[in-house]
């Protein structure tokens, strides 16, 4: 739990509400859509989530108009689930897909929701600060092969190494 709260840290201590240039976040973006729980299908590799499986995210409101983030993983190493709660907030506007998430006190990341299935928002492409943080979200724990092409194409073409792609195991 420690590596997981230090990496989240790190992250966010090297502080960053950019995003990479070649990202736009999503237009027409709805909030009470997107909450709830969210599968991990892909992800690039990173110290806060290194040997976790079955990862998930949980996003819901909170009383001060911020997001709830809660991010949960098992390691089969240490036979244990690790979990971590953040909190979210819009960046600019509440109808664009840009939050700034902390899991550690005043320092706050980028997650740029930069693709989204807008009609039954059913999968989601997120990018951080830069093209070392890349996730693919889905609300079910495995996706069409068609969904994981056309993410790692768009991935691939927006300056992502695809070739070090994770893909999270949900059994």
């Amino acid at each position: 739990m420690k590596k997981l709260i230090l990496g989240v840290a790190s992250l966010f201590l090297s502080g960053c509400l950019e995003m990479p240039d070649s990202v736009m976040p999503v237009k027409e973006f709805e909030l009470d859509r997107y909450l709830g729980k969210w599968y991990e299908i892909a992800r690039l590799d990173h110290s806060f989530e290194r040997g976790l499986e079955q990862v998930t995210a949980e996003y819901s409101l909170r009383e001060d108009g911020g997001v709830r983030v809660k991010n949960r993983g098992f390691s089969k190493k240490k036979n244990k689930w690790s979990e971590s709660e953040g909190k979210a907030f819009f960046v600019g506007k509440s109808s664009e897909g840009y939050f700034k998430v902390s899991f550690f006190g005043p320092f706050y990341g980028s997650y740029v929701v930069f693709e989204l299935d807008k009609d039954n928002y059913q999968y989601a492409f997120i990018s951080g600060p830069n093209t070392s943080y890349l996730w693919l979200l889905s609300r079910t724990p495995t996706v069409e092969e068609d969904l994981l092409t056309q993410f790692i194409m768009k991935a691939k073409k927006l300056g992502y190494e695809t070739e070090k792609l994770i893909y999270v195991d949900h059994k």
